[in-house]
C-alpha cells in the first residue's frame, strides 16, 4: 500500500542502508516516523493534511516496512542514535538541513534521539506516546508492568524471542494492534493485513530495535540525563493517562528534559494518527508555530 498523493523513494542514509520514503508538499519540512508494529502508512491521513502547505516525508525506519533491515551486528545496528542519524541524512538528502520531526512510539523515540543529537538540525519536536527510554525502564515495576510483556521479551539475548515471535507472528503483531486501539475502525481491514506483512518480514529487525532499548538506547540517555542535555527546541508531547494507570507525572518526566514543553494527555488509543488525525494533524501545526516558551 501506499500514501496517494505521494512520490515514493529509496535513499542511501548510511553504508549498506537505504530508506524507503514517500514525500509530497512544499513549504517547511516535517518528518514523520512510525512505531510498532506499524509502518509509515500509520501517517497517511496526518501527513495528506500537513502536505497542503508543508514538505511532508515519511520514512519507513531502519529495519521496519520497506527499508533496509541490516543483520544484528551489535548494539548500535538498531540503536536509537543510529537511526536518528538515518533521518537527518534523508532529510539532507532531499535537502533540507533544518526540519521538524514528529515520532510515535518507537518513531518518537528515534526523534527524541534526534533532537538530543542534532539540535541543529531540528527545528521542533513532536513525541507521541512514549517516554524517553531511561525513564520508561525506571516506571515499568511491579504487576503492572504486565502491559509491557513485550519489552522485556525482547530484550532477551538473539535467538530466543525472535522463535517465540516467528511461531505466530500475526497473533503476536495482531495483538498489539488490537489491544493498543480505541477505534478498531481506525486501521481498515487492508492497513492491517499490510502491517502484519510488514511485520513477518521483519522480525530479527524489529526485536534487535527493541533489545537496543533494553540496553545501549538507555545508556545513551542515562548519559544525557547526568550530563543535564535537554531538548531546548519546542516540543509537543501528546499521550494517553499512562501516568494515571502506572503511578508517575508523564508530564514532569518530560519537562525535566524539554524546558519547551507542551503536554497533552488525550483520550484516544495508542494509534491517535489514524483514529484522530484532524486532531493530531492541528497539534502539529500548533507545534510549528511555536518560538518561545510555553507551558
Amino acid at each position: 500500500m501506499v500514501i496517494e498523493g505521494f512520490t515514493y523513494h529509496r535513499v542511501p542514509v548510511a553504508d549498506g542502508v537505504s530508506l524507503s520514503a514517500a514525500v509530497a508538499g512544499e513549504g517547511s519540512p516535517i518528518v514523520l516516523l512510525h512505531g510498532f508494529p506499524q509502518t509509515h502508512l500509520m501517517w497517511r491521513h496526518v501527513a495528506a493534511d500537513l502536505a497542503a502547505d508543508h514538505t511532508v516525508i515519511c520514512p519507513d525506519l531502519r529495519g521496519y516496512g520497506a527499508s533496509d533491515k541490516p543483520a544484528e551486528s551489535g548494539p548500535g545496528t538498531y540503536a536509537k542514535r543510529t537511526m536518528a542519524a538515518d533521518v537527518v541524512a534523508l532529510a539532507r538528502a532531499f535537502g533540507h538541513e533544518r526540519f521538524a520531526l514528529a515520532g510515535h512510539d518507537r518513531g518518537a523515540l528515534v526523534a527524541f534521539r534526534a533532537g538530543l543529537d542534532h539540535p541543529a538540525a531540528i527545528t521542533h519536536l513532536a513525541c507521541l506516546d512514549v517516554l524517553p527510554t531511561v525513564d520508561m525502564w525506571d516506571v515499568m515495576r511491579g504487576a503492572s508492568a504486565a502491559v509491557g510483556f513485550h519489552l522485556y521479551l525482547m530484550a532477551q539475548p538473539p535467538g530466543l524471542p525472535e522463535a517465540m515471535i516467528a511461531a505466530c507472528p500475526d497473533v503476536f503483531f495482531g495483538h498489539f494492534l488490537d489491544a493498543w486501539t480505541g477505534d478498531a475502525q481506525a486501521i481498515p481491514a487492508e492497513v492491517r493485513a499490510a502491517y502484519l506483512e510488514a511485520c513477518r518480514e521483519a522480525i530479527p529487525s524489529i526485536v534487535a530495535d527493541y533489545r537496543a532499548s533494553a540496553g545501549i538506547d538507555a545508556e545513551h540517555d542515562r548519559a544525557d540525563r547526568e550530563a543535564g542535555r535537554r531538548l531546548e527546541m519546542p516540543v509537543t508531547v501528546l499521550q494517553q493517562d499512562w501516568g494515571a494507570a502506572l503511578g508517575y507525572d508523564a508530564a514532569a518526566l518530560w519537562r525535566a528534559w524539554a524546558p519547551r514543553l507542551r503536554h497533552d494527555t488525550v483520550g484516544h488509543g495508542h494509534f491517535m494518527a489514524e483514529e484522530a488525525p484532524a486532531e493530531i494533524a492541528k497539534a502539529l501545526r500548533e507545534l510549528l508555530t511555536r518560538t518561545g516558551s510555553t507551558r
